[in-house]
């Protein structure tokens, strides 16, 4: 029924629409007649059949309701694991085409809604990747530049330069071809490869920089351009006309052209790219074209000089070279008519046409000589073999003409001669031609439209790297063999009469080359301006550099709008330097970049042999790869020093920020993979021992705690972690989660990532998820770190509301960790009153850190204070050391002592000694009398009745049989009776299991023996000691903004373990922030050097 109704309805629209000249009737019709048919094959035998149970059904509906059928043992994971054949079908549809022509024109045409099959692309090497690098790479330099760059470097020099340069790419596209063939590329050109191979800080930096290239580019050649254009082809169409002017004067007028017509074109260019893009892609094989009709026309040029040169007279003065313009004879004067007449040559340099007027002195005493432009091939090879640079200025002269010059003569009429520019050295000519190699990466950024991207890229890229080196190469030979060295070192041709340099060489006319290098430079022009912005709109699409987010916003149709704009006035800002011999070597810094960090993405890739490194292309090396980031990097300050280093800043600086600000990108780069090899090589050397006391520093596990939405409970207490960055040690911020892994794994995902966005700690966080809290804060101090590297300090809070009943279980926890950091060797820090210290954003402009050094445990009070104040939170606190002396102990002399001791340890810190009282007051035997009454109610409240009572019968003895041959009648008797022996526990001795006897019904009689009982005199020792302690540090550091002291160790009876934590209590009271240290056994500070 489904597909009989399926018939009625739909069938007849499809005929209607396939068959548009058939009347409806006929086609309804049609599909009755095909109904009938279905009905026939439907019915059958009358016996039901089942569907076909197979995965290649035509219908994709069906294809989901069967799959997996035949893979029912799989079939509770189809939903998480896709079967195989589903995986295979999805990458063949796998389309990696980037928005471009192709979609820009179905938005425009309206046909992105209709679902159309995708096609494979159908590109092969040919058209894919080699014509539109040999399109790229041949260009503006070419025609404009190689002419001149081989007069004055010499076809020596200029050959070198050649070849350096092609070596450059040559191994560039060996490295790159490395990578665009290990997986596939989606279109996305060096930007993709150096992001996927180095990572996102390294390929978001080049990929900026490449963006930069690739707009000032467009520049140059928009410069080009209009040079073309109004030296050529228009001058009379100049705005600010540079007739009569001479020096800066013309120089000024010809750049303010530039900018002028520049501007316009880059304007009329923006717009077109704006509005047709597929219109510059459509005219990219014209333009290709114009590029090889031109070097044709050159190639038939030097062949036919060898038998016919072409007439291009040179007028030389002296040695000095005219600008032919103005005169139509190369001669002072003619013979006509059996009559000396003098020419137009002779009225440019004297005040009137006879034969007695006043000239200029050099053109009075030197010759006029006519030389052939275009001499023939092998001609003047000899001549041009070594180079002749000059400063601005000079005049182009030819060698081996005599020239009569007057001493301390001032020249005159100079526009009237040819003239160099521009000062011209050996690095300049590289930073010019450069520009002319690049363009290899056209190929890499179609690999989307390409029919095996994997082939086709290392092999269409290699051959046009070739054939683009053998006509640069040839061109430097053929050039100073067929060109007289006057005319290549004439950048204007004004020698010439005005004519292109390199169409003088042209057959069958200069016309080809001026009218193809036009042509040339606007599709490279607009080749620049349609690929610039699509690359910063992936670079922003990418989301590592957050503030270029806005540009990867565009039309509907996906065209960089935005992006367009701001490439145009980047653009804009290049056309108004207005030279086409400062931009390029701008260009060449960004392309250099470029190219240096393909290379060092291959090498970086090679050494780690990396699993997934697979490349296709077999013959790369490491060492190519190396030469070729050398060659790079030292072309880069060849072409302009100061230029490399502002790239150079560039790019750090764009790394730095992405490094900090931009979203977290993991791409499989190569530079993870190098930390994994050095994390690893470094863990290995860690393991052969502890660190030496001068490479100690504190690896910090903070154990926090979290509530029931996962926010840190204790935000000061990873403040604190942040203020001791300063020791560069490593960071594990831990938290427990009660419950089953495999109930709250999701729930622990979620905490870690609370973790690390809490405070913003560098560092690494670890969630341990257990049915008891306690096993899980012993698991994260046994198991935190990784080999070597493993925390050697633990940063805990104070357990807060320890002497609520309800929640005594935190300080057996807390006294337990104290327990377990002091048998791990491992340092205990704890701050008390955690919410009162300062978050990283306030700042204390005055006070002190104080420190009470009572026992010495490795250092760890001096150094914390130290590492506290590297913080800005701290930097304007003081330090001071406060240390207690004994009854037998020489104050002044332990004061020299430790002050000496500072000095060697080369830390500023106030010393000062104390001394305590040694009589037990009133109030301590008070005070742990009630300490102990307390804790024994507490035992009351906690034990069973069989405890209780055997608790109570052991209170009634201990009070009946004091365990001192003289019980005290007061606390001053007390204190002068010797003790036998110091009982280094904290609590009575236990009954060691002896069974106690039963007091039965006499409870009230236990409970009044409980409120009678006397201290143990070990408890009365430690309260003294605490409450002397607390009485000094009050009256001494009570303003300081942080008191540090020694932590007292753990009871070993755990029958006491309340009392130190009543110890602690006393010891700290009436103070602000305290930082309770107890070190892990270790020296970690020490004088020496």
């Amino acid at each position: 029924l489904p597909i009989i109704f399926t018939v009625l309805v739909e069938e007849p629209c499809k005929l209607i629409r396939i068959f548009p000249h058939k009347a409806p009737w006929s086609c309804v019709a049609s599909a009755v007649t095909l109904m009938i048919y279905l009905c026939f094959l439907l019915t059958g035998d009358g016996n039901p059949k089942e569907s076909s149970p197979f995965i290649n059904s035509t219908d994709p509906e069906k294809n989901q309701q069967y799959d997996g059928k035949n893979m029912a043992l799989f079939e509770e994971e189809m939903d998480t694991i896709p079967m195989v054949s589903s995986l295979l079908s999805s990458l063949a549809n796998y389309s990696n085409l980037p928005q471009g022509s192709k979609e820009h024109e179905e938005a425009e045409n309206n046909e992105g809604s209709r679902k159309k099959p995708v096609q494979a692309p159908r590109m092969g090497t040919l058209m894919g990747v080699y014509l539109p690098c040999l399109q790229n790479i041949l260009g503006v330099i070419l025609f404009l530049r190689m002419t001149w760059m081989v007069g004055i470097g010499g076809v020596i020099e200029a050959f070198i330069i050649v070849l350096m340069c092609c070596s450059t790419t040559m191994l560039t596209a060996i490295s790159m071809s490395a990578i665009a063939t290990n997986g596939v590329v989606p279109a996305g050109g060096s930007y993709y490869m150096i992001s996927r191979s180095l990572g996102p800080e390294f390929g978001g930096a080049v990929g900026i920089c490449f963006y930069l290239g690739t707009t000032f580019a467009g520049a140059m050649y928009i410069l080009g351009c209009i040079e073309i254009l109004l030296v050529y082809i228009v001058p009379q169409a100049a705005v600010f006309k540079m007739e009569g002017l001479e020096g800066a004067e013309a120089e000024a007028a010809m750049l303010n052209n530039m900018r002028v017509y520049g501007t316009l074109v880059l304007s009329f260019m923006a717009i077109v790219v704006f509005v047709g893009v597929n219109y510059v892609n459509k005219l990219a094989l014209l333009f290709l074209a114009c590029v090889i009709c031109s070097i044709l026309a050159v190639y038939a040029g030097v062949i036919k000089t060898a038998f016919e040169p072409p007439i291009f007279p040179v007028c030389v003065l002296g040695n000095r070279t005219l600008v032919w313009k103005g005169f139509d004879v190369c001669a002072k004067v003619i013979e006509r008519e059996n009559a000396t007449v003098t020419t137009q040559l002779w009225r440019l340099f004297c005040d009137s046409e006879f034969l007695n007027a006043t000239c200029d002195s050099y053109f009075v005493n030197n010759n006029i000589t006519e030389i052939q432009g275009i001499p023939g091939v092998m001609s003047g090879i000899l001549q041009n073999l070594f180079g002749n640079y000059m400063d601005k200025g000079s005049f182009i002269e030819k060698v081996g003409l005599p020239a009569t010059v007057e001493p301390d003569s001032i020249p005159t009429n100079t526009n009237r001669y040819v003239l160099a520019d521009i000062t011209s050295f050996f690095t300049m000519l590289v930073g010019i031609y450069f520009p002319s190699v690049t363009g290899i990466m056209a190929g890499s950024n179609r690999s989307g439209d390409l029919q095996d991207a994997q082939k086709s890229i290392p092999i269409g890229t290699i051959l046009a790297i070739t054939t683009t080196s053998i006509i640069y190469m040839s061109s430097v030979i053929l050039f100073g063999s067929c060109i007289e060295g006057t005319v290549l070192r004439d950048k204007f041709g004004e020698a010439v009469r005005g004519n292109l340099v390199i169409g003088t060489l042209a057959w069958p006319s200069p016309w080809v080359i001026v009218i193809g290098s036009f042509f040339s430079t606007c599709g490279a022009g607009l080749q620049s301006l349609t690929g610039a912005p699509r690359l910063l709109q992936a670079i922003a699409r990418d989301g590592i550099v957050p503030f270029l987010r806005v540009f990867g916003h565009g039309k509907a149709n996906g065209e960089p709008t935005w992006a367009l704009l701001l490439t145009a006035c980047i653009c804009e800002s290049g056309i108004l330097i207005a030279s086409l011999d400062n931009v390029a070597p701008i260009l060449s810094m960004f392309f250099l970049m470029c190219y240096m960090f393909v290379n060092l993405a291959c090498a970086v890739q090679t050494l780690l042999r990396t699993p997934n490194w697979r490349p296709r292309f077999k013959f790369y090396h490491w060492t190519l790869s190396f030469l070729g980031m050398s060659l790079c990097l030292s072309l880069m300050f060849i072409c302009s020093w100061y230029y490399a280093i502002v790239a150079m800043g560039i790019a750090s600086c764009i790394y730095k920020y992405i490094e900090f600000r931009g979203a977290e990108k993991e791409w499989g780069d190569g530079i993870r993979g190098l930390s994994l090899s050095a994390a690893r090589f470094a863990l290995m050397r860690l393991e052969e021992g502890p660190p030496h006391t001068k490479n100690w520093r504190p690896q910090i596990l903070v154990l926090v705690s979290m509530d029931s939405e996962l926010n840190v409970e204790q935000p000061r207490l990873l403040s604190l972690t942040n203020q001791l960055k300063a020791g560069k040690g490593l960071t594990i911020v831990g938290t427990a989660l009660e419950g089953t892994y495999l109930e709250n794994h999701p729930q622990g995902q979620q905490a870690e990532q609370k973790l690390m966005e809490a405070e913003k700690v560098k560092g690494f966080c670890q969630v341990v998820i257990s049915s008891n809290m306690r096993d899980a804060t012993s698991h994260l101090v046994q198991a935190g770190g990784l080999g070597g590297l493993q925390h050697n300090t633990v940063l805990a809070c104070w357990p807060r509301n320890w002497k609520h009943a309800e929640d005594h279980q935190s300080w057996r926890n807390f006294i337990e960790l104290v327990r377990e950091t002091t048998a791990a060797s491992k340092a205990l820090l704890v701050p008390k009153n955690i919410s009162a210290f300062p978050s990283n954003g306030e700042r204390f402009t005055e006070g002190h850190i104080d420190v009470w050094w009572i026992v010495h445990d490795g250092g760890m009070l001096m150094l914390l204070p130290f590492l506290l104040r590297q913080h800005k939170v701290w930097r304007k606190c003081k330090m001071r050391i406060f240390t207690v002396a004994q009854m037998d102990d020489n104050s002044i002399q332990m004061k020299k002592d430790l002050t000496t001791f500072l000095y060697h340890l080369r830390i500023d810190a106030a010393v000062e000694v104390v001394e305590m009282v040694i009589d037990i007051s009133a109030y301590t035997y008070e005070k742990t009398l009630m300490m102990e009454q307390r804790s024994q109610i507490l035992k009351q409240i906690n034990l069973t009745k069989t405890e209780r009572e055997r608790e109570e019968q052991l209170i009634h003895d201990k009070s009946t049989n004091p365990p001192t041959p003289a019980t005290p009648q007061s606390p001053s008797a007390d204190a002068e009776t010797p003790s036998t022996a110091i009982q280094m526990t904290w609590t009575e001795a236990k009954c060691d299991g002896e069974q106690a006897k039963p007091i039965g019904a006499t409870t009230p009689e236990a409970i009044k023996d409980l409120f009678n009982m006397k201290p143990n005199q070990s408890n009365l020792r430690r309260m003294h000691t605490a409450l002397r302690l607390n009485e000094v540090i009050v009256k001494k550091s009570q303003e300081a903004k942080l008191v540090l002291l020694n932590m007292p160790g753990p009871p070993k009876n755990r029958s006491g373990e309340e009392n130190y934590m009543e110890f602690m209590e006393v010891l700290t009271e009436g103070l602000n922030r305290v930082l309770l240290v107890r070190g892990g056994g270790r020296e970690v500070i020490t004088i020496y050097s």
